[in-house]
């Protein structure tokens, strides 16, 4: 290296033919240095061209817009399916409707009243509707015989008050018991036996009805006015709360002795009330001719018996 630049620049381009034998030959892999060492590169006529080794790209595939996507018809079937169950869910409504109109009708035709509970309005257990099936001028009459039955169900719930009172300052749980079958019973016992039929001879100003009411209704007066009193005739007469055991406990708990004056004054009520309406009804029964029609009733029903 350093004779070739002996008396020369060194900066100087050499020139090179390209196209020289000696060029060729170095552009053909031959190396100027001799020996091979850190460059010594081997003859690339023994090494297959680079272009042989590149992975050939895949051919381009055409594009086929006619192919169809496949769409599950699971959902169409489920709607199909419940439009069956629809349509099989209105048929039965349907078919219900017209067997309950059916009934109706002949329900109708027989003479009987269907009745839909609509009292008392947050738990309906009884059909009560005064305003539309009681007649006008008998409106009053029938409020206050329904005042008279919420106010022997407000006496006996306050009996099993006092009488609870009485039991838990030693009187026994004898009367206790008594208290509750008085309320379980005479409750919806006072509503079938007398205020029911009082209400359906007002509503169908019937004269049979009127006489069983009646008789039943005297039955209620004889026991409001017997609790009022309160003999000694059952556990000496502390079942009820009236005037007679009130007087008796008072000299021993004072408590228990008002809550018996309260029930006294209740029954007391009661029994006005209850003989208050009884009169009533009655003038109106024997007003309106009903009285009479209900002895030719009698006597027609007689007659039938005796033939």
């Amino acid at each position: 290296m350093a004779g070739r630049y002996d008396g020369g620049n060194p900066f100087e381009e050499e020139d090179v033919n390209p196209f020289s034998e000696q060029t060729r030959g170095k552009a053909g892999g031959q190396s100027n240095f001799g020996g091979g060492g850190a460059f010594y590169m081997p003859n690339p006529r023994n090494v297959a061209p680079a272009s042989n080794s590149r992975l050939s790209p895949l051919p381009p595939e055409p594009a086929d817009f006619s192919a169809t996507v496949d769409i599950p018809l699971e959902s169409s079937k489920d709607l199909k399916k419940r439009e069956k169950e629809l349509q099989a869910r209105e048929a039965e409504l349907n078919k219900r409707e017209k067997e309950l109109k059916r009934r109706e009708e002949a329900a109708a035709r027989a003479g009987i009243v269907i009745e839909e509970k609509n009292w008392p309005p947050f738990l309906p257990l009884i059909h009560h509707d005064i305003a539309n099936e009681i007649p006008s001028h008998l409106q009053r009459m029938q409020y206050f015989a329904f005042a008279s039955f919420l106010g022997l169900a407000c006496c006996l719930f306050w009996n099993v008050i006092a009488v609870t009172t009485a039991w838990i300052k030693g009187e026994g749980v004898k009367i206790w018991l008594l208290a509750i079958i008085y309320f379980i019973s005479g409750v919806p016992g006072a509503y079938v036996l007398w205020y029911r039929p009082l209400y359906n001879a007002m509503r169908t100003d019937s004269a049979l009805k009127f006489g069983l009411f009646f008789l039943l209704y005297l039955f209620h007066i004889i026991f409001v006015v017997f609790a009022a009193v309160a003999p000694p005739a059952v556990f000496e007469g502390k079942s009820l709360a009236g005037i007679l055991p009130a007087i008796d406990l008072i000299s021993v708990n004072a408590l228990v002795g008002i809550f018996y004056f309260v029930g006294f004054g209740l029954f007391a009520l009661e029994s006005l009330l209850s003989i208050w309406v009884i009169q009533q009804v009655y003038m109106y029964f024997r007003g309106s001719g009903k009285a009479a029609e209900m002895k030719r009733d009698a006597t027609r029903g007689a007659m039938r018996a005796a033939f």
